[in-house]
């Protein structure tokens, strides 16, 4: 993040492999903020190690690009408990990523700046954002959490505006 303003906004997407939801929900973040004309330093990690240094699923990739995103320059990293320290607020795909995080910070942390990004699109229902490497129709989930994001994001850049004003 060198180079970036320290008095921005800054969230963080963690899923847990850091290369289908997360990265998408961040290509969402940084289009939301850009139309906002908000500068906003937005990331993502996974609470897994297993695609380190990976680009986003392609499948994702595809779906990020046919909505005007490019995502292919994202590289999965792995959450660390230092990401309490550099991001305002931290957003878990599901609550086993919220669970796995939870362990991650003190609790202070974890009540200032950790939530659940379902908690942002609460009329939809779900409690978590479906994982769409495990879906049935890969396709057709990353489309859907791409709706879902759309939803959530620019509630979570008011959120993040907010509190800095308030601050």
């Amino acid at each position: 993040m060198a180079g970036v303003s320290t008095t921005c906004p800054k969230v963080l997407f963690v899923c847990l492999g850091n290369i289908c939801r997360s990265p998408l929900a961040q290509g969402v973040m940084e289009a939301v903020a850009r139309e906002a004309e908000v500068e906003l330093v937005v990331d993502s990690a996974g609470t897994g190690a297993y695609h380190v240094g990976e680009a986003p699923d392609p499948r994702g990739q595809a779906t990020a690009k046919r909505h005007g995103l490019d995502t292919s320059g994202q590289r999965a990293r792995q959450a660390t408990k230092a990401d309490f320290d550099d991001f305002d607020l931290v957003v878990a795909m599901d609550r086993d990523n919220y669970a796995h995080l939870r362990r991650l910070a003190s609790a202070d942390m974890v009540k200032a700046k950790l939530r659940t990004f379902m908690s942002y699109v609460p009329e939809d229902g779900r409690k978590d954002v479906p994982d769409c490497w495990y879906a049935d129709d890969p396709e057709e989930s990353f489309e859907d959490v791409y709706s879902v994001f759309v939803l959530g994001c620019p509630r979570i850049l008011d959120e993040l505006l907010a509190s800095r004003a308030s601050s």
